[in-house]
């Protein structure tokens, strides 16, 4: 080596030496970097906006400097209108990135504010900023160093400006005092006079005495109902801890007989049942095997608290007959395992407590614009890319980028953003809805809220270019790569709706369709419904792609991009016609748009096996569904205001869910009206109370000959906010059992009352009796059930007067406990059972017979001072 030689590579190590040593460890550093974040008013200058402001304080030993830094994270989606101190850009969907100005400095032991003005209030801790995470970049601006954000605190909302949404937001403040008003009209009944079958059976006649269930206690079953009789003993024996004997056949000496029987209660035949228990033991028998699994669930619902409190031989089962049947034959569940994953076993929990409510279809949302959940043979990238959320460099890149705080590396612990459901895994879930009587229905979401599938396809794309397979790589291809088309979607993405002018759209569709078909075939199965979405296609779709136009010019009846989706959807179900498919859809995809975006019913679909889902009933059109029935389609209705599990149980901010169509609680899924929801469409989305007969007079209503074509309820669980099982069934438990009442029970007399007053005051003395129901003896049984499912408890109500503290629950029979020495209460604190006189802070809790609790609250005297003289 020559002497130049030597000192360049002198140069070179010392070059390499310095630059390694000065390489900031931002790994490390970030976790002395603490974020806080919090509203500080929605009452701002302008009406429907807010202002927020993260801080940030670096008690690391590096400078955040002007560049070479951006802060990620996720955010319910909201328009920002200005910053200080920073920059924040909207990226797509609900991904932000907060980026430094020019002159920005946060030196060791500093700390700033970063305040900034959104569009639409935010009044829930679960709205703030989700799943952060810092990105390093090198002088090139090409390398990068991710590290998630582990301290972020959100600031409490505590004043009206903090948890109201502005001027408009007519929901009073929540409060102790709110939730006491609320429940101020419920008594507590006797709990012997309360029938503890929910939902309610058409017809019972009670009788005198019992009919012991002990270890000598057989089950016996006529053909075709083996499932039935193995899912009896299964859960008896899991009850009990005793195996129970099945036998075919149905003789005099066996305790329980399964049979079928020529049964027709209140003009239904199918899913019918007739249950009788007297001293000779229980007979069930059904019209068909649905009837008798139905039958088996109110048998295991009248064995009653003390059974799942104490579960111990004998049992005792009432002496009972009992004629039952559902109102609506379509009695569904929505759940969303995209927008957050949730496993197979927490699938298959659900499915097991929905056929005890007696709910016999599932809408399986597996794809969306934030992931695909579903292994589909032949088309690996649709999980290898839509199957996880993880940091990309932009919204072009062919994967799915972080979403609902999913962070920024797939398969993160604790978050809930990546996953999916092999072939076997889909097919043991249908398998397992197969034995329960539930039809599972698919979802393939087109032509918008595709971004997973999209992205995933142009992963393929890219591979198979590569790979010099042209052919193979425009085969089933989404887009049309020179589409310049500018919109935003419902949920603010900006790339979600695929190419309708493509051959390779319709062949990507058909073949999910097909690998499908052979899923639900391995399973036992035939696929008969499919669902396609078709909702919230945005305004400005296919406006600038040159595919869409050349499709325009050739069918010059299409008159505005608007009105592809309806061209879509036609095609589609050409192309399926051979398949014989009932195809479900929101109800935008049997509509029309004129020039000025107005909807109208398009009747081009009408006798083609497709049925509309009608979510909308308070908004523009809030009569939509009652014209589509009126016009021929079958319909299931989805009503927000009543229905829509995600939607929060109230305004308190620490109550986690959305809210931008009001607040749902369980006796809103209870209190509705199918034939005319007018009636129980109490408030607006923002809290007003709804003149009913003045805001509804000119809405179309249901005619008389059309009330059949409502086939069904359905309700929704959408889960942005959701993160896991426990919260998924904190959001479902306790509505799902209102939402079984409206959609089994027979029609209430208060829902035949013209006159809105009587009409109230008639669901006032039903819903009393329906809450007494839920608190005093459902509670026990989703205590026990599978383990024990994580219903809602709700806080108690509370207020001061004259020196007094008085406190009620939502559900009567239920406890509250109390500590006057700030304690959290627990079961052995003492129960309120009267006004308590009280001259300093008590906590309260809410407590069910099983021991679990709410939320505890803290009341004070002061505290009341304080508001009452605000």
């Amino acid at each position: 080596m020559n002497k130049i030689t030597r000192i360049v590579s002198l140069l070179l190590l010392l070059n390499c030496f310095f630059a390694c040593q000065s390489a900031p460890d931002w790994n490390g550093a970030v976790d002395d970097i603490y974020i806080d974040w919090g509203i500080k008013s929605n009452f701002t200058a302008e009406e429907g906006q807010f202002e927020a402001s993260f801080g940030i304080e670096n008690r690391s030993q590096l400078t955040l400097g002007e560049n070479g830094w951006a802060l990620f994270f996720s955010m319910s989606p909201r328009g920002i209108l200005s910053t200080q101190n920073a920059n924040i850009t909207h990226l797509n969907g609900d991904w932000y990135k907060l980026t430094p100005e020019e002159g920005f400095s946060l030196s060791p032991g500093e700390r700033i504010e970063i305040p900034y003005l959104g569009i639409e209030g935010v009044i829930k801790e679960s709205d703030a900023p989700m799943g952060l995470y810092f990105v390093f970049y090198s002088e090139d601006g090409e390398s990068e160093e991710i590290v998630a954000v582990n301290n972020l605190e959100v600031k409490p909302f505590i004043e009206d400006q903090q948890r109201l949404r502005g001027t408009m937001d007519e929901e009073a403040p929540y409060s102790a005092e709110s939730q006491y008003e609320s429940n101020a009209n419920l008594v507590k009944l006797n709990k012997e006079d309360l029938f503890p079958i929910i939902p309610t059976p058409y017809k019972v006649i009670e009788g005198d005495g019992e009919f012991s269930i002990d270890e000598k206690t057989t089950i016996g079953f006529a053909d075709g109902l083996s499932n039935e009789a193995e899912y009896l003993g299964e859960k008896l024996s899991s009850l009990t801890g005793v195996k129970f004997s099945s036998q075919a056949g149905t003789t005099d000496n066996q305790g329980i007989i399964l049979k079928l029987a020529n049964i027709e209660v209140n003009g239904k035949k199918e899913e019918a049942y007739q249950m009788d228990i007297d001293q000779n033991g229980v007979t069930i028998s059904g019209t068909d095997p649905a009837g008798v699994f139905y039958g088996v669930q109110s048998l295991l619902a009248l064995l009653g608290n003390d059974a799942y409190l104490n579960p111990q031989l004998p049992l005792s089962l009432p002496f009972v007959a009992i004629a039952d049947s559902p109102r609506f034959g379509f009695r569904s569940l929505h759940m969303d395992v995209v927008r957050n994953f949730q496993t197979k076993e927490t699938i298959k929990r659900t499915l097991d407590i929905m056929a005890h409510y007696k709910l016999n279809h599932f809408l399986f949302y597996t794809t969306e614009d934030e992931g695909w959940r579903l292994e589909i043979p032949g088309l690996p990238e649709l999980t290898e890319v839509g199957g996880q959320r993880q940091h990309a460099k932009s919204m072009y890149e062919p994967s799915v980028h972080p979403g609902y705080g999913s962070g920024p590396f797939s398969y993160m612990e604790g978050k809930h953003g990546s996953g999916f459901y092999t072939k076997e895994e889909f097919i043991d879930i249908l398998e397992y809805a197969k034995d329960r009587h539930i039809t599972v229905i698919p979802v393939l979401n087109f032509p918008g809220h595709a971004r997973a599938a999209i992205k995933s396809m142009e992963k393929r794309y890219l591979r198979l270019m590569e790979e010099g397979d042209t052919e193979g790589a425009e085969a089933y291809r989404l887009i049309d790569p020179e589409d310049q088309s500018k919109y935003m979607s419902a949920q603010s993405f900006k790339d979600n709706v695929v190419n309708v002018a493509s051959a390779s759209t319709y062949d990507f569709y058909l073949k999910v369709v097909d690998e499908l078909t052979k899923m639900y075939a391995e399973a036992g199965l035939e696929l008969k419904k499919m669902h396609s979405g078709g909702d919230e296609v945005a305004e400005g779709a296919w406006t600038a792609s040159p595919q869409a136009k050349k499709l325009m010019e050739k069918l010059p009846e299409i008159k505005d991009p608007k009105n592809l989706q309806t061209y879509f959807f036609r095609t589609l179900l050409e192309k399926l016609a051979d398949r014989d498919l009932e195809m479900h859809v929101w109800e935008e995809m049997v509509l029309l748009k004129d020039e000025s975006g107005v909807y109208s019913p398009n009747p081009e679909f009408v006798g083609k096996k497709v049925v509309p889902y009608i979510w909308n009933n308070m908004f523009d059109y809030p009569d939509l569904g009652y014209q589509l029935a009126n016009m021929g389609y079958d319909v299931v209705l989805c009503n927000v205001s009543n229905f829509y599990f995600d939607l929060a149980y109230s305004n308190d901010p620490e109550e986690p869910g959305l809210y931008w169509a009001g607040f749902v609680n369980t006796k809103n899924a209870w209190a509705f009206a199918p034939y005319d929801w007018f009636k129980t469409t109490y408030k607006s989305s923002m809290g007003r109370i709804i003149d009913r007969e003045e805001e509804f007079k000119d809405m179309v209503r249901i005619n008389p000959d059309a009330k059949d074509n409502i086939i069904g309820l359905e309700a929704q669980l959408w889960t942005e906010t959701v993160k896991g099982r426990d919260m998924a069934e904190y959001y479902m438990f306790p509505k799902m059992l209102g939402f079984a009442e409206s959609a089994w029970a027979a029609e209430r007399e208060w829902e035949k009352e013209a006159d809105l007053v009587k009409m109230d005051q008639s669901i006032a003395k039903g819903w009393n009796q329906f809450a007494n129901r839920v608190g005093q003896t459902a509670f026990p049984r989703l205590k026990w059930w599978n383990g024990g499912y994580n219903y809602r408890i709700a806080p108690a109500g509370a207020k001061v007067l004259d020196g007094k503290l008085y406190a009620n629950v939502n559900f009567p029979g239920l406890q509250i406990r109390y500590t006057t020495d700030g304690t959290e209460p627990t079961m052995t604190a003492k129960e309120y059972t009267g006004p308590v006189e009280i001259s300093g802070e008590i906590v309260l809790k809410v407590f069910d017979d099983t021991g679990k609790g709410s939320r505890a609250i803290k009341v004070s005297p002061k505290n009341w001072e304080l508001r009452e003289n605000k």
